[in-house]
């Protein structure tokens, strides 16, 4: 079974930064494609950013292209999100999701089969 515990949110100002973390127990992150996902009030649960394994091919939704960042660290067993240049649009709660099937990153929530109680992000202006 495949444990996610996100953390690392919190409120911030428009411009700045944060790192999302996604502890992962029950199996090493070698073996499995993390994605990110939020989800702000009133609003559908979209794809943020995704990877199968460090240095691999990672994958970002348009609107974070170019100012967050996935990566891996296999000593903490935990996936990161950088987060950087954040707008308040970008308020939502994060969700770090697995699957151990994926060849391969991928954008649709369906793909992933474990998923973390998430992390809340606020940005003011």
């Amino acid at each position: 079974q495949v444990q996610l515990i996100e953390s690392g949110g919190g409120l911030v100002q428009a411009g700045e930064s944060l790192r999302l973390s996604c502890l992962v127990s029950g199996r090493s992150i070698n073996s499995i494609a993390v994605g990110w996902f939020r989800q702000a009030p009133g609003k559908e649960r979209e794809f943020v950013a995704a990877d199968v394994r460090s240095g691999g091919t990672s994958t970002y939704s348009d609107t974070v292209e170019g100012r967050f960042t996935i990566s891996r660290d296999k000593t903490l067993n935990t996936v990161f999100l950088q987060m950087n240049s954040l707008k308040p649009e970008d308020t939502a709660l994060y969700y770090c999701a697995a699957s151990l099937r994926l060849y391969g990153p991928s954008r649709g929530a369906n793909s992933y089969d474990y998923w973390g109680q998430g992390t809340q992000v606020t940005v003011s202006s």
